[in-house]
Formats: structure tokens, sequence, C-alpha cells
């Protein structure tokens, strides 16, 4: 179908804005220059900002709780996108807030070591950590650890899928659901169609996620490691149920509709959706999408089914 109306404005005001390609700059330089439109910020019950231990250094999260005051809630641990490279808990904080309210959970968004200072393994490791931390240390957050899903977006969506493969071989943390928005699944294969078709003009390009894989990994070798791409994993049986979100205009729609025939292959319940008329990131855009708004509500609404 047509780009939604919204999305079409929101692509020519990005495109008025200008500026370079990302993958044209220093990571440091598109890590300045990353941004998404902004919105009113939702309020939450409370915000905190502080660390955890990680396997080299302190990991810094920040917890959001929901409004209902609570001895103890269910919780989200969210990794946010950016290819690896860019974004931070600000740039994904709206996602964190809105899902923190629909779900009436505990969010715990996770500040990951960045490529390509850190590269393939940092970033999973880290990740797994902070999961494994919020369910050991449950009480310190007011996490009831029988109810703890995962979830991000992008190469968060990554990190989460290969988390909750983790916890499965390691067999802790216990993971109740994994909620992933237009996942990178598979950096090893030859370019999906979506990938193609959307190459160019809709926000992620084929050339900036290129950029995102060479920063992130260390050899062409790590390309068709399942914990780098989570789609070569032979076993998908025993995952978390999954919902997994696309949109028709990404250069990754393919990638995270083939995971999740994958999943339900395995006999894992999972419920993929796509947005028609949007693009990559439209969920971080909810305030300017109409259709974001729609994804997270069918987010928070899976998550708190989950929990309950």
């Amino acid at each position: 179908m047509p780009l939604d109306p919204q999305t079409q404005f929101v692509l020519a005001q990005l495109a008025a804005a200008g500026g370079p390609p990302l993958e044209s700059l220093s990571p440091e330089e598109a890590r300045a220059s990353f941004t998404f439109p902004q919105g009113e910020v939702e309020q939450v019950g409370k915000v905190e900002d502080r660390t955890i231990p990680g396997p080299e250094s302190e990991i810094p999260v920040r917890v959001y709780y929901p409004k209902e005051a609570k001895d103890v809630y269910p919780a989200l641990v969210f990794y946010h996108g950016g290819g690896w490279v860019i974004g931070n808990i600000e740039t994904h904080d709206n996602i964190c807030r809105a899902l923190t309210n629909i779900a009436n959970c505990v969010t715990i968004s996770v500040d990951y070591r960045l490529a390509p200072e850190h590269k393939f393994p940092a970033a999973v490791d880290d990740c797994y950590a902070a999961v494994k931390y919020v369910y050991d240390h449950a009480g310190e957050f007011q996490v009831d650890r029988r109810r703890i899903a995962i979830g991000g977006d992008s190469a968060g969506g990554n990190l989460a899928a290969v988390t909750a493969h983790l916890t499965k071989e390691r067999k802790t943390p216990e993971i109740c659901f994994q909620l992933l928005f237009y996942p990178s699944t598979n950096l090893g294969g030859e370019p999906t169609a979506s990938m193609l078709e959307n190459s160019k003009g809709y926000f992620l390009e084929q050339g900036t996620m290129e950029w995102f894989r060479d920063c992130y990994i260390n050899s062409e070798e790590d390309k068709m490691n399942p914990l780098v791409s989570p789609s070569l994993n032979k076993d998908f049986t025993d995952l978390p149920p999954a919902l997994v979100i696309t949109a028709e205009y990404d250069p990754l729609r393919d990638e995270g509709e083939d995971y999740a025939k994958k999943l339900a292959a395995a006999g894992v319940k999972v419920e993929s959706v796509r947005y028609n008329g949007t693009i990559h990131g439209f969920v971080s855009m909810a305030a300017f999408i109409e259709l974001g708004k729609k994804a997270l509500e069918k987010a928070g609404t899976a998550l708190k089914k989950a929990f309950h």
C-alpha cells in the first residue's frame, strides 16, 4: 500500500532537516546527530537512573515505574536500537514510558556498550548480564522474578532475540515473553527482498545497515554466528512466546517476519504483525505517526497478557 500520510510527512521533515548519511560520519558524529522527532514526555510513576554490575564495567540502566503504586510488578528489560553503534537510554525514552504505562510494569532500559569501541560480543554480554541481574536481584527493583520479559527494537530486537536463546541454553533466567520491534536477525544472509526494495529513502537505508554491521562485527565469520544472526540458530524450541512487529517500508521487514516463522515452526507461540504504509523506527515516532501509537498499544497489551 502507499505510504501512510503521517509517515510521508515525517520523512519529508527528516529530508528537509538534511545532514549527511550516518555511514559517512564517525561513530561519535553519528551519535551526536541521531535523534527521533520528539513529542511531549509521557509521565510515569517515577524514573530512576542507576548502574548495575556488568561483565567488564558498570552498566547504566534507567528504571521506569508505573503510576499505580504496588509492592511488586512484572518487568520488561528493554534494549534500545541504533545499529549497535548509536542510540541510548535517552533516544528510546518515549517507548519505555509508553510500555510502562500500558503494561503497568517496571521497565528497565539497558545502556549496553556500543561498537566499534566495544565490538561483538560486548553488547550481547551486557544484555544478558542485565536481565540476569534483574532476575537475581528482583527485590531491588520491586519485580516479580516469575514475570520478566525482554524486548527491544532494531539492533535491540536482535539483542533481545539473542538473549532469549542464551537464557534457554544457560537455563537462567526464566523469561516469560519477548517483544521484538523490527528486529535485525540475519546479518549473514543474502539481502532480502525488503532490503533491496527499501534500500533508500525510508529512514533506515541499506548502506547504513551495512556500516552498522561492519562496526559491530570483528570478522566476516562473525556474521554467521547465531549470537550475531539469531535466525541462524538450529534450535528454536522452548523459547519464550513472542510478538514480532514489522513495517512495510523497512529494509529489515523480511528478516523479522522470517524469524517469526522460525519460532512458529518450532512450536513457539508467536504473533507477527506488519504495519503497512510505514517505516523502520515508526514506533519511536509515535507522537507523529498514529501507527506507532497503535503498535505501542498492541505491544503493551501483549505484555500485560503475558504477565497475567
